[in-house]
């Protein structure tokens, strides 16, 4: 993610779940009135992020990169989600010229209305924030572990619940977001680009995996694992589905996470969910950690002190459960 806020500009107006004259509503009142939400086991969660730090730094183009991709598509399978591998080339903010590949796993098929969740699985290639090796290879256990960690449970989860949610489920993990360039290396994006970050979502938005594709709406999970992990209401987010903001929000501090969602509105970043918004026309929100007394993700962003020494199973519980009960408790009607 690009380590610097953007000024407010100009919003297309309509977006997909507006196009049809319709916006997400939230509506607490009006969840099922008989449901059973599986259990969130942070303890696996906790496992996936080793698993993928085992790997090493996943940086595109390398084989810990391949055996990262290997390993989540075949989990992603054995749990019964349909996956596909979208692959493309691209040409990173340093001219090296990379193959990445944006993971898509499918659940329920069959059902019509459909929630997207989204995370990054690539790590940056350099720790370019430490003071000691601004240069050295960064773990990305938070930065991009994660957020890929907490959707991998919610995978295994659903390929052995008892009770499938009423809407369908697709999860994408997207590669190339943390390529982009230094704070001190400000460059035009390239042909075709907006942002030298996110790579892989703005591929997808604009080269969707399946004709038409199109979700009610889409979370993503973005540095979700971190000690002391606090989300506050991103503005983008606020801009895109405040509704949806509000049904996520609201969900943690029913289920008794409040002290890891603030309703303290955080300034708008560049992420993943701005391009599946705008290009993909599908309205996404961001739960991305933050830490406003230094007015940026926390003193481990894009450092080494990025490793498992820094992951809490508390915040990927809280995370993981708010996550899975919104997936749950969305009706299949309007």
């Amino acid at each position: 993610m690009q380590g610097r806020f953007i000024p407010i500009f100009f919003l297309i107006a309509l977006l997909s779940c507006q196009k049809s004259g319709k916006k997400p509503q939230v509506a607490e009142d009006n969840r099922p009135a008989s449901i059973e939400v599986p259990t969130f086991n942070a303890d696996s969660a906790y496992a996936f992020v080793a698993k993928q730090v085992a790997f090493g730094p996943r940086v595109p183009g390398t084989p810990a990169h391949a055996r990262t991709a290997e390993y989540i598509t075949r989990r992603l399978t054995e749990w019964g989600a349909t996956v596909t591998v979208q692959e493309f080339d691209q040409t990173t903010y340093d001219n090296t010229r990379v193959r990445l590949k944006n993971i898509i796993a499918s659940f329920y098929p069959e059902k019509e209305r459909r929630l997207l969740f989204a995370a990054h699985w690539d790590t940056r290639p350099f720790a370019d924030k430490d003071k000691s090796n601004p240069n050295g290879p960064m773990d990305g256990a938070n930065d991009g572990a994660s957020g890929v960690a907490v959707l991998m449970e919610i995978a295994r989860v659903l390929g052995s619940a008892s009770q499938q949610p009423e809407v369908g489920l697709d999860i994408i993990l997207f590669d190339g977001e943390d390529w982009g360039e230094r704070d001190h290396e400000r460059r035009m994006p390239g042909p075709g680009l907006q942002s030298w970050y996110c790579l892989g979502s703005q591929y997808w938005a604009a080269h969707k995996h399946k004709p038409g594709y199109s979700a009610y709406y889409g979370i993503l999970l973005d540095m979700v694992g971190a000690k002391g992990g606090r989300f506050y209401r991103e503005e983008l987010s606020i801009r895109y589905a405040p509704s949806i903001v509000d049904k996520v929000w609201n969900t943690a501090r029913r289920l008794g996470y409040g002290q890891f969602f603030s309703n303290e509105v955080q300034s708008e970043i560049v992420d993943d969910h701005k391009f599946v918004t705008e290009i993909g026309r599908i309205p996404m929100i961001n739960i991305v950690n933050y830490d406003p007394s230094i007015g940026s993700f926390g003193t481990f962003h894009h450092t080494q002190d990025d490793n498992m020494d820094l992951i809490s199973r508390e915040t990927l519980e809280a995370v993981g459960t708010t996550v899975l009960h919104v997936l749950y408790e969305e009706r299949s009607g309007v």
